[in-house]
């Protein structure tokens, strides 16, 4: 199944003070990732996108649907969702494994789940149902934890990849969460990378983070890309090929120059390998 039609390239975050500087210069870069829910509301952000999106592929990335919340999903916002991919076309969508409400209450954040098969059922009845509503299937993104549940009989690898194998959705593997989770909680950020098959993982993410006073990384965003992060990087381009790879910095915003240089790293290490099973797919269906 192809997951994308995004490029097996590196691409970058799109944000509103680089948007001007992006349409007046057309940098080479090979895609953009936009945050899905910046624009249900349309107006000059939309038409702003539309005309990146008249150059390079989009990436729709969600931050708000909760798919492992216990409640029904939100109407509104699937039929934003809707609206939004019929209009840019992206070449990719995507979510997180995680939950944000609770007996109608809405919490901005992405919160962490319990990997128990109660947690796994509600999350393949959520995905399968967004993918049918808009069509498509998904990708969906490993989560930053802080904490750990005792209620867990599962590992978060293998979670995902039961998620995946049910409900029909890829994977986006954020190597990064996965580096944070394993200095936090000691989950084996590589033995992850070895439970999941290759044919799943059609995105990478990248990340810095912020490395507190107690020694607790927090997924900031906010920082250049670490040594051990870039390692990982190779690593999972050695099991799963080279997919799409996104440079995610979403605070402490750098000078679009800047970030274009980080994201050349991105390419000259994703250069070293082979291109995925996924990347092959979509080579195929490009004329």
């Amino acid at each position: 199944m192809t997951f994308t039609t995004l490029p097996a390239s590196a691409g970058i975050g799109l944000r509103l003070p680089h948007v001007r500087e992006i349409i007046d210069t057309r940098p080479a870069i090979g895609w953009f990732e936009v945050h899905a829910e910046n624009f249900f509301g349309g107006g000059a952000n939309l038409a702003a996108l539309m005309r990146v999106r008249a150059d390079y592929p989009i990436s729709l990335h969600g931050v708000g649907l909760g798919l492992g919340s216990s409640g029904p999903l939100d109407e509104r916002h699937l039929a934003a969702w809707q609206a939004l991919i019929e209009r840019i076309e992206p070449a990719a969508v995507s979510e997180h494994l995680c939950w944000n409400r609770w007996q109608g209450e809405y919490f901005n954040d992405l919160l962490p789940l319990p990997y128990t098969e109660a947690a796994l059922s509600r999350m393949v009845e959520r995905v399968s149902q967004w993918q049918e509503r808009i069509g498509r299937p998904v990708l969906i993104e490993n989560l930053s934890s802080y904490v750990a549940f005792p209620e867990d009989v599962i590992s978060e690898a293998e979670f995902l990849v039961e998620l995946a194998r049910r409900s029909g959705c890829g994977l986006l593997l954020d190597v990064n969460n996965l580096y944070v989770n394993e200095r936090n909680l000691g989950r084996d950020a590589r033995a992850a990378l070895d439970v999941i098959p290759p044919a799943l993982v059609a995105e990478i993410h990248v990340a810095g983070f912020e490395l507190r006073d107690d020694g607790l990384l927090i997924d900031s965003h906010g920082a250049p890309v670490c040594d051990a992060v870039w390692d990982l990087l190779d690593a999972a381009c050695t099991r799963f090929g080279r997919v799409p790879t996104l440079l995610e910095r979403d605070t402490h915003l750098p000078p679009l120059a800047e970030l274009l240089a980080e994201a050349g790293e991105i390419e000259r290490r994703l250069a070293a390998h082979r291109p995925s099973p996924h990347s092959a797919a979509v080579k195929e269906l490009t004329p």
